[in-house]
């Protein structure tokens, strides 16, 4: 039989009291931890639902400091793209880029241009690079059936070797009047690339999220499905920096197990796991391995379940009974 547990609160019944403070405005820092690996630099998050993070969101929300969740209401295929696209966006040094041969087509080198908005690719055979092309190659020509190696640039390449700073491979972009910037090793294999985009990018945005190698931070989510570590898989191979496993009740043995096969497959890999509303909750899916949890059952302005199905806890408590746990675990 059911019985009252006890008075609960949300956010419509606190109030903060003012106090002296001797802090000014450019003394704010918004910057928390996600996960014990993963800071953020606002402390936003944008949800995983089809009608809110795909790509362009979760680049913005990086870009800004936080971190966006594509939504897992598409193919793996898809998801996994949307993921890539994210983590291509910026760059400090770009690790594993796109490149062609001197014997792809012209019609090679614009459809990737065109499909991932970038304005040139390395040209390599191997992994030596042997040339460049740009969309400035590709404005005058009719006949997109050529060969990249009639009409690349060759000669005189600029390029830079590992361990080149950014502020110095500004310097050399601009010497050089490029845009691009191959780095090689002594053999002059193409081992990454700069551009002058990223560069303007880290200025106009200096709070981005980013990971260990300047690329936005990005996380996808994934639900209980029959193909679910396929997902996990394909979205660990497109970089993902964060999994978001999502359920409208997360104090379940199959959320519990689920988190269990993704932490034993991949132990690194940052896993969120909810949604919940009590520090029993919490408590179960830390030990089963998640690296944070997501706290909150029908809290949303427009989400009816509290009403339709009378279940929750107001959401100041709900936070509150499931931060004294996780205090406890060390989780942020």
């Amino acid at each position: 039989m059911g019985m009252i547990i006890g008075d609960a609160i949300t956010f419509d019944d606190v109030l903060l009291v003012p106090q002296y403070s001797e802090v000014t405005p450019n003394l704010v820092d918004l910057s928390t931890n996600l996960t014990k690996t993963i800071k953020l630099n606002i402390p936003m998050m944008s949800a995983g639902m089809d009608t809110v993070t795909e790509h362009r969101m979760a680049i913005a929300m990086a870009r800004q400091g936080g971190i966006g969740i594509i939504h897992k209401n598409m193919s793996i295929e898809a998801q996994a793209e949307e993921v890539d696209k994210v983590k291509r966006s910026e760059n400090g040094v770009i690790t594993d880029p796109f490149y062609l041969s001197p014997e792809n087509t012209l019609a090679d080198a614009n459809e990737l241009m065109a499909k991932f908005r970038i304005s040139g690719v390395p040209i390599t055979e191997g992994r030596k690079l042997v040339g460049i092309i740009t969309n400035r190659d590709l404005k005058f020509e009719t006949d997109f059936t050529k060969k990249i190696k009639e009409s690349m640039t060759t000669e005189n390449l600029v390029t830079a070797k590992e361990g080149i700073t950014l502020e110095e491979a500004k310097q050399i972009l601009a010497n050089a009047r490029k845009e691009k910037l191959p780095i090689v090793d002594d053999n002059f294999n193409l081992k990454g690339l700069i551009t002058i985009k990223d560069i303007e990018k880290q200025i106009k945005y200096p709070l981005s999220a980013k990971d260990s190698q300047g690329r936005l931070l990005c996380g996808a989510a994934v639900g209980i499905t029959g193909n679910m570590m396929d997902r996990v898989k394909a979205l660990v191979e497109a970089k993902a920096d964060v999994i978001v496993l999502d359920s409208a009740h997360g104090h379940s043995a199959n959320i519990i197990n689920a988190v269990k096969t993704i932490k034993k497959e991949y132990p690194d890999l940052q896993v969120i796991a909810g949604n919940v509303a009590t520090g029993e909750a919490t408590k179960a899916l830390i030990e089963a391995g998640a690296d944070a949890v997501k706290v909150g059952i029908g809290p949303g302005s427009i989400c009816t379940t509290r009403v339709v199905a009378g279940i929750g806890v107001p959401q100041v408590s709900a936070i509150m009974n499931s931060y004294e746990v996780a205090k406890e675990y060390g989780i942020p």
